[in-house]
């Protein structure tokens, strides 16, 4: 199994994938959200040029945000820093799109600038249509050697539902896949793994890679340390996150039960009580970076417990041996802003140290 490492990009993110590498790691990721985080391909080309052997991807794009020229001129720069060592990761857009009070893009949408963006980072030439417009574009001068259309660049898709994740098959991509609960997780690959199989792919053709935050729980320590609720509790403040935008008052979520959705109503009133032309970017200041003063009370231990990958050494050992052994290929961890120290216990869980 691979092991990753997952980073909010910012300017110092390559010393912590430095050290990931040197620990072992195989691959980084970097989310790509404007107006949160500072820029992905200025986070990877600083992170490529302090590399040697790790793998660093987009985790993931957003089609919308960038135009299929602009990602492709970026994405062959990095592979002429690190050739051979890019992986695209794209997806419809959570994040990415929420910051500016946006829904995902259409899959249809999606397919196609996935197919123009690989045919441009191979060089080729395509039509494309742009204001109005169709026009024949691609790169200019490759010879002069100073981009890399030469070696290949990874398709990764994000894709939770049914439809992506035809279409993760249809393309031939790499799935990515965000989980912490082992029975879900390992249910999502297995729909991931029918539709791989109904395109005709071989089994063991399909690469998986499983996100996930969480912390390595120290001796005695309790689920809602600071220290636990700092690495661990960003994924469960998204979850509110999502459910606040995507629900209507009173609703009753299955996937919550009662005590819980007593939470998600009281965060409801925070929601509302933002002013609500700028309600989405209050909701998602801090996303997958750190707990908001005015979420604090959502991140309880139960919640910890259930819904992140945190846990003793041995038991998050486990958890990770049987999502290999449920066909998974790689793990990957991410390291939430000001928690970069983590990486050292997880190397050890990892058996990397």
């Amino acid at each position: 199994m691979d092991f990753g490492i997952a980073v909010a990009t910012s300017t110092e993110s390559w010393k912590v994938v430095k050290r990931a590498e040197e620990l072992g790691f195989t691959h980084a990721w970097f989310y790509d959200t404007q107006l949160l985080n500072p820029d992905v391909f200025i986070g990877m080309a600083m992170a490529a040029l302090n590399t040697s052997r790790i793998r660093l991807g987009t985790g993931v794009l957003i089609p919308s945000n960038r135009i299929e020229p602009v990602t492709a001129n970026a994405l062959v720069t990095l592979n002429r820093i690190a050739p051979g060592r890019i992986d695209f990761g794209v997806g419809t857009g959570f994040t990415g799109r929420r910051t500016m009070g946006l829904g995902a893009i259409p899959l249809a949408r999606m397919k196609t600038y996935v197919q123009r963006v690989q045919s441009l980072v191979r060089g080729e030439r395509i039509d494309w249509d742009f204001e109005g417009k169709q026009r024949r574009i691609g790169f200019l001068n490759p010879e002069l050697g100073l981009i890399n259309v030469d070696d290949p660049i990874a398709l990764h898709l994000s894709a939770m539902g049914p439809k992506a994740r035809a279409l993760t098959a249809e393309l031939g991509a790499g799935w990515l896949n965000f989980a912490a609960d082992e029975r879900a997780a390992v249910a999502s690959l297995r729909d991931m793994q029918r539709a791989w199989s109904n395109q005709g792919r071989a089994d063991d053709s399909l690469y998986s890679t499983l996100f996930v935050l969480g912390a390595v729980q120290r001796p005695d320590e309790p689920l809602d340390s600071e220290r636990i609720v700092a690495q661990a509790g960003p994924w469960v403040s998204v979850f509110f996150h999502s459910l606040v935008e995507t629900t209507e008052p009173g609703a009753m979520e299955a996937a919550l039960g009662g005590p819980r959705s007593e939470l998600l109503e009281r965060y409801r009133q925070v929601y509302l009580n933002y002013p609500q032309a700028e309600r989405h970017l209050h909701n998602h200041r801090g996303h997958l970076m750190f707990v908001r003063d005015d979420e604090r009370f959502l991140i309880r231990p139960d919640l910890i417990a259930s819904m992140t990958f945190t846990g003793p050494p041995v038991m998050l050992r486990e958890r990770v041996d049987r999502l290999a052994a449920a066909g998974y290929n790689q793990f990957c961890v991410q390291l939430v802003e000001g928690q970069e120290g983590a990486i050292e216990e997880w190397a050890e869980v990892l058996g990397l140290k």
